[in-house]
């Protein structure tokens, strides 16, 4: 078994300006609050490079909780979350525990982004006790790759616990929670706020470091969902013909891969 790929933390703190004649290791152990949290002892690369550029360490922390706020519960999750999930499979052995998902995912579109269907356990809770009680004991598991938590009602402590649970047992963490939470207070690393739309907008609530004013846009189309369409627009597909491709469309169903031109 692989270990993850890591982004190191000098890497992204290089080239800081620091008072002259700091002791080696009391330079070495600085952080600086204007430094986009660089000094996140380990990250994942998320995949997206618009991502990365503002993500602390360059990826999503490892051992940590990362929260994701949005209208809709599973709205656009698979197109932030796959292509880091994908690697994480390829590391290690686990899977990938979803914990009271609102929709089943759509395992072709998924295996088609590297997550294929025996990679991926579905933990079926229905109260938020439940919930909590499973994604813990995922955590726990020494062979879950990652940990993805639907907890619209989690409050403060109750998101603290899960956090402590990561940071300890080294997992990557996922809690997906309503918009309307935002001004609750969180012990979340990073929080993130989706906002659908073409493009797909995320704006970055909580990071350490400065703050981040504008949000970061990325493609809301899978790229081979941008070539099907342009591809139609100029007729080049017959009418009334299905086109199947895998991609993915964030909807009721989480994932789906038919297209179907007028």
């Amino acid at each position: 078994m692989s270990a993850l790929p890591i982004v190191s933390p000098a890497a992204a703190s290089a080239g800081l300006a620091l008072p002259a004649g700091l002791p080696g290791p009391v330079a070495a152990a600085v952080w600086r609050g204007d430094a986009q949290g660089a000094r996140e002892d380990t990250v994942l690369p998320s995949g997206l490079a618009a991502l990365d550029a503002v993500l602390p360490g360059g990826g999503w922390p490892v051992g940590a909780l990362v929260e994701l706020l949005q209208a809709r519960p599973q709205q656009h999750v698979w197109r932030l979350l796959a292509p880091a999930l994908a690697q994480a499979v390829r590391a290690q052995d686990g899977p990938v525990v979803l914990v009271a998902p609102p929709h089943p995912a759509f395992v072709p579109g998924l295996a088609a982004r590297g997550l294929p269907a025996s990679r991926l356990l579905w933990v079926k809770a229905d109260g938020m006790p439940s919930r909590l009680w499973a994604a813990e004991q995922a955590l726990r598991c020494a062979d879950a790759a990652a940990v993805l938590a639907w907890l619209p009602q989690a409050q403060g402590p109750q998101l603290r616990r899960l956090h402590l649970a990561a940071q300890q047992h080294r997992r990557l963490l996922f809690v997906m929670r309503p918009q309307s939470a935002q001004g609750q207070a969180s012990p979340a690393r990073l929080r993130l706020r989706l906002e659908p739309g073409e493009p797909l907008k995320v704006h970055v609530v909580k990071r350490r470091g400065t703050p981040l004013a504008s949000p970061v846009l990325l493609p809301a189309q899978h790229e081979l969902l941008a070539q099907l369409l342009q591809a139609r627009q100029g007729d080049a597909t017959p009418a009334g013909q299905a086109v199947q491709a895998d991609f993915p469309l964030e909807g009721g169903h989480g994932l789906d891969r038919l297209a179907a031109p007028a």
